[in-house]
């Protein structure tokens, strides 16, 4: 049974997606390494990047052809700042000069390097292909295939004799839903408690708790540089940052602070009616993805394109619902909101190139419903209701980005799915599990299904909905 960290699905990076921009980057990295490991890298005169499908089809707004570069280059995606992004792009197709893996200057030409096919290859529709020329002049070429948050596979032979590997097995391994609940059963524990102690046979307490505070770090900077961040988004359609004058309409103190901290202590202090929920929510979720459009720093939660839900959510429940909440409330929280995300990429997709944004926004309201969930206080089988709601309302949404630009209708989307998410959790907790119709497992199930029947327009591609409805000239 496959085995998925809370951490391989809450993952920094880069935006503005976690399927175009960070996998390719990670792919570009991990075929360095294979070089590296079958000692060709020293050998290598020449490298050409082939993008199919997905990848290909709107590529341009993804920065996929940024990715490309800044991960053949060596940069992290993690440690690299953010303002040096540009500049290394600029240097590479100013010189025609790439420093392959850091290591070695080799010739490269983006336009003529970086070849965007608009063919989707058999098995998965984010292909691309590694090629390199060897001094003999002989070539190597590896595909991978980016499969949504940042998870990168390779295609095995159909006839390659099978290999027996050594995997890492949870003390509690999960595949649906109703495992989980037989585990909660069993044991007497959260659902929280479970996974930590999975994650405990992975590393230690402190290296967990280390993590966890870097990805919420991550998440509640995010937030604060874009409520605090005016202007335009880059990509050409000249969408205005909405989260810069909401916050500021939302501020009604005069108190100072100078960091992320501070801020969220200054945000418990303001007027907390109603509409003034529902414009936080919608300010943190419209934050972390105007950040992300500018390709800045995020959490993929489980995707780059829905990563302001679970913040938001999490932000809502630390200064609208519990003033004392503290680390161990976002442990759980992130812990929770991991696992569920886990079983959605095990029994179905978290690839919009796949399913459509039900795939992204879907998972991760349901997610956030989950984890809001259990820190208000519900059962787990209340916790797994919430995100069945909050999936079932989501059920059959497409993706289809104007411009191929991870922005209309994405950044707002981001918002709904927040709002849905602690919509969700409410219901939940005033529900009895025992009435409830539709199974967590059966939505899961049914969002496959859904995915699969789904025109091919509508997955990622800006050749269907809203991406041909709106011309690029309305904006």
């Amino acid at each position: 049974m496959e085995c998925i960290s809370i951490f391989d699905m809450l993952k920094i990076g880069i935006g503005p997606s976690s399927s175009h921009t960070l996998g390719p980057w990670r792919a570009a990295e991990r075929w360095i390494s294979e070089l590296k490991s079958s000692g060709h890298f020293e050998s290598v005169q020449k490298i050409q990047v082939h993008v199919y499908g997905s990848l290909s089809l709107t590529g341009k707004g993804h920065a996929t052809d940024y990715a490309i570069m800044l991960g053949l280059s060596g940069a992290d995606p993690v440690e690299i700042p953010v303002t040096d992004i540009h500049r290394i792009v600029a240097d590479i197709s100013g010189t025609g000069q790439l420093h392959f893996g850091g290591e070695r200057q080799l010739d490269f030409n983006p336009k003529e390097d970086i070849v965007f096919n608009r063919k989707f290859l058999p098995f998965h529709a984010n292909g691309l292909k590694f090629e390199a020329t060897i001094q003999d002049g002989t070539k190597k070429s590896q595909k991978y295939y980016s499969i949504g948050g940042g998870f990168v596979v390779v295609e095995e032979r159909k006839n390659a004799k099978k290999k027996i590997a050594t995997f890492n097995t949870f003390p509690y391994p999960v595949q649906k839903g109703d495992e989980l609940l037989n585990y909660c059963k069993q044991e007497h524990k959260t659902i929280s408690e479970i996974v930590l102690t999975n994650e405990q046979s992975l590393r230690s307490d402190g290296e967990i708790d280390t993590q966890i505070k870097r990805v919420w770090e991550t998440m509640l900077e995010c937030m604060y540089i874009g409520c605090h961040t005016e202007g335009h988004l880059p990509g050409g359609l000249n969408v205005r940052r909405r989260a810069f004058e909401i916050h500021k309409n939302l501020m009604l103190t005069a108190d100072s602070y100078n960091t992320p901290e501070n801020w969220l202590q200054t945000i418990r202090q303001t007027e907390v009616k109603f509409r003034q929920i529902l414009k936080w929510v919608s300010c943190f979720a419209l934050s972390v993805n105007e950040v992300n459009a500018s390709l800045g720093r995020v959490v993929t939660a489980p995707t780059n394109g829905s990563a302001g839900v679970i913040p938001s959510v999490l932000m809502y429940y630390m200064v609208i619902e519990n003033h004392d909440a503290g680390f161990e409330h976002i442990k759980k929280f992130l812990l929770v909101a991991g696992e569920i995300g886990s079983i959605f990429k095990k029994g179905a997709t978290i690839s919009a190139a796949m399913g459509g944004c039900q795939a992204e926004i879907g998972v991760s309201s349901a997610m956030a419903a989950g984890a809001l969930t259990e820190l208000l206080g519900g059962t787990p089988e209340q916790v797994l209701m919430a995100a069945e709601i909050a999936m079932e309302h989501h059920l059959g949404l497409t993706c289809d980005p104007i411009g191929g630009l991870v922005q209309i209708p994405c950044i707002e989307r981001n918002s709904m799915g927040a709002i849905k998410a602690i919509n969700a959790a409410e219901l939940a907790i005033d529900s009895n599990p025992e009435d409830a119709k539709v199974p967590f497992d059966k939505v899961v199930q049914t969002m496959w299904e859904t995915a699969k029947d789904m025109n091919s327009k509508y997955k990622e591609t800006s050749e269907g909905g809203l991406a041909v409805g709106v011309f690029l000239s309305d904006c």
